[in-house]
């Protein structure tokens, strides 16, 4: 009697639609390398980029040191070196973000009922967009604050900035201020699975605010009201418009449910 064998190369499935652990772990390594390539070729550009990076960058201490002097500097032999290195592994985490999530994600959704993958993709559709347009929002509020921030000193005195100290507070508060714009996203998704109605966030409208505040002054350490009030209105405009969407979704499903005799 013989038997029959199966091809080595044939996979094992386990049920329908199911990967073994195998598979799973050949596709996240698969997937993996794809990302860690990415960020990668990122790192090298953001290193190649990091002097234009870093004359944007400069630029408001260069207005300083139209008044006083002003100037970066570097406390150790390494310093500069150490501050490409900061600038490039940044830059290509931000730039390479596209390729990873998307592996990231096409990683994930295969796991995901159809409900899930629709609430999935519309928060990247929005968070996308958001973050970056936040971003971007932070890079053009920052020469503002550090012009303001420096100019509480006199003519007399000298602004010496460390660089790495600098440069770390320019990408924290960019970072920052992305994230924040993101935050609105979030309370949709929560209100969509069920789990912040739109009655919760009305009625604490006042506590949100009160948070925006608060978030808006710690990413503008100063005393100026102006900077302040540039992050908090359009937070509180993107939070507006998320408990706008939770009302409309919490409508809806009232309106869906049947009505009881």
């Amino acid at each position: 009697m013989t038997t029959a064998t199966a091809a080595p190369d044939t996979p094992t499935v386990t049920a329908k639609g199911t990967m073994p652990v195998a598979g799973h772990l050949r596709e996240a390594s698969r997937r993996g390398i794809r990302a860690a390539v990415a960020l990668l070729v990122g790192v090298v550009v953001g290193f190649w980029l990091s002097d234009q990076i870093l004359e944007v960058l400069r630029s408001p201490i260069e207005q300083i040191a139209q008044s006083q002097d002003a100037s970066l500097n570097y406390d150790t032999v390494t310093g500069a070196f150490d501050l490409k290195l900061k600038i490039a592994l940044f830059t290509g985490v931000i730039g390479s973000s596209p390729i990873w999530l998307a592996e990231l994600f096409a990683y994930v959704t295969p796991g995901l009922n159809r409900r899930e993958r629709k609430y999935t993709f519309g928060f990247l559709a929005a968070a996308i967009p958001l973050f970056a347009a936040g971003c971007a929002f932070g890079f053009l509020l920052f020469p503002h604050m550090v012009e303001m921030l420096a100019g509480f000193s006199s003519a007399e005195d000298s602004t010496i900035l460390n660089a790495g100290y600098y440069v770390d507070f320019v990408m924290k508060m960019v970072l920052a201020i992305g994230v924040a714009f993101v935050l609105p996203v979030f309370v949709v998704v929560l209100n969509a699975l069920g789990l912040l109605p739109a009655s919760t966030l009305r009625r604490g409208w006042r506590a949100i605010v009160v948070v925006i505040v608060l978030f808006s002054a710690l990413v503008t350490p100063a005393a100026d009201v102006l900077s302040m009030f540039l992050v908090a209105a359009p937070m509180s405009a993107l939070f507006a418009a998320a408990v706008f969407i939770t009302h409309l979704h919490d409508r809806r499903l009232i309106r869906s449910q049947p009505c009881s005799a």
